[in-house]
């Protein structure tokens, strides 16, 4: 072979390498994605030479909400007992209760599959090891949860969808749900064990996430359509090597986010559709003394050609980002005109998180009318913990090296507001060919080195 083939081989071998994990069936597959920053290649498994189960074989009846859902545990059993399986939903609608993964499954939604889950909050426990707005927690079980699992995926045309009539009635904060925020904060502050973190009682309501990869590993999402959420729509949390792609997510009710990557590393969400009643992509990474401790920043996130129909932002990055979040690239998404969205780029932070934001990206984003603006940077964003419970330990957030370059809204009513602290200035933000169609003014406190080259 010729030197310069045998080069250009290697070279394609960096780019899509694959390989069998030990003991398993599945196929380990390696994405490269390009990124301003030095971004790990992404492993992904790839289930083609797995057996596909089928529910039906395992006893699950449509309508029959308790034989679906133990059909669909035996199925994924199988499939890990067997070192890798797709467990398919046949086409029609699948009533069902929580489904837990293990490793080596891919859960396969047939085009016209409706995976519907169940409304009771019975059917989401006992308590797992899960989060609330940062905290970790013991709480209902996430619809869709998979713990300390590798190599999983959910693919297909299907629909996976939350039935949302006691959900949405838990959308309200009543003085018990505060009460028990206030009680997780103080047991989280203070480092106290998951035991005494149990938050599922008779008035905590606590909603589950529909979808949470949590301390999980080589994870793919592809193809599948997901309607209403309770909590959080997916939330990769202490997870490695994510790929969310071709989905489309719409959830408009109360903390509808699209995708919570939390403390998670190297994740590609690439041609998703988002509508939401919250943010399209909320980056976060935890609160307070757990965040500190874990150490584990969100990092090497690429966001690429989607589009917002609704929301509140494209990308937020906090307010839970104590653990840290760098390396951030969005690029070529569009924001439809009347989503509603605040800002493109909302950075939120405050005086209990600590943590940093460095090396974020956005280019090549085009949008309709924004209420508010492009950039927002806050540092004092406390919601409704502002009243509730005091500062324990103040510690404030570095941000910087913001990049912003092609951008276009329409009507807005700033380009960028920043709102530093005086004690630790926002630094580096730079602004190439941002442009908006009406422009009511900028607003900028406490920053060091902004440049606009517009």
């Amino acid at each position: 072979m010729k030197k310069a083939s045998l080069v250009l081989v290697l070279l394609l071998s960096l780019v899509f390498l694959s390989f069998k994990t030990d003991k398993s069936n599945v196929t380990i597959k390696e994405v490269v994605v390009e990124a301003p920053f030095e971004m790990p290649a992404i492993k992904i498994p790839d289930f083609s030479n797995c057996k596909k189960l089928s529910i039906i074989d395992f006893g699950a009846i449509k309508g029959n909400k308790e034989k679906t859902s133990a059909a669909i545990n035996k199925a994924i059993n199988k499939a890990n007992k067997m070192g890798g399986g797709i467990v398919v939903i046949p086409e029609g609608e699948w009533l069902t209760a929580k489904i837990h993964f293990k490793s080596n499954v891919n859960l396969h939604l047939n085009k016209g599959a409706i995976l519907l889950f169940s409304e009771a909050p019975k059917d989401y426990l006992p308590a797992v090891h899960s989060t609330w707005e940062g905290y970790e927690c013991m709480n209902f079980s996430p619809l869709i949860y998979a713990y300390q699992c590798k190599n999983i995926a959910i693919t297909g045309e299907g629909e996976l969808k939350a039935k949302m009539d006691v959900w949405k009635i838990w959308f309200k904060r009543p003085k018990g749900h505060m009460e028990s925020l206030k009680r997780l904060y103080y047991l989280a502050s203070y480092n106290k064990t998951m035991e005494e973190r149990q938050m599922v009682n008779d008035s905590a309501n606590f909603r589950p996430q529909f979808i949470q990869f949590n301390r999980c590993e080589n994870i793919l999402m592809d193809g599948v359509s997901i309607t209403n959420s309770p909590f959080w729509t997916i939330h990769p949390f202490l997870s490695k090597n994510v790929i969310l792609r071709n989905l489309k997510v719409y959830a408009h009710g109360h903390n509808n986010d699209g995708v919570d990557p939390e403390m998670s590393q190297n994740v590609l969400i690439e041609n998703c559709v988002f509508d939401q009643g919250d943010d399209a992509i909320a980056i976060k990474s935890g609160c307070g003394k757990g965040a500190w401790l874990l150490n584990t920043p969100s990092k090497n996130i690429v966001i690429r050609n989607c589009t917002v129909k609704n929301g509140h932002q494209l990308v937020a990055i906090g307010s839970e980002l104590s653990g840290g979040v760098e390396n951030v690239f969005v690029d070529k998404c569009t924001v439809v005109d009347g989503a509603k969205l605040n800002h493109l780029l909302f950075i939120k932070t405050n005086e209990r998180r600590g943590g940093y934001v460095k090396n974020i990206y956005m280019s090549n984003v085009v949008s309709g009318k924004i209420d508010l603006g492009i950039l927002g940077i806050e540092t004092d964003v406390l919601y409704q913990w502002r009243d509730l419970v005091p500062t324990i330990e103040r510690r404030l957030t570095l941000i910087k090296n913001i990049y912003l370059e092609n951008v276009k809204a329409t009507d807005v009513k700033f380009i960028s507001r920043v709102l530093g602290q005086k004690e630790l200035p926002v630094e580096n933000v730079f602004m190439k060919n941002v442009h908006a169609d009406l422009i009511q003014g900028n607003i900028h406190e406490n920053i060091l080195n902004f440049e606009n080259r517009n």
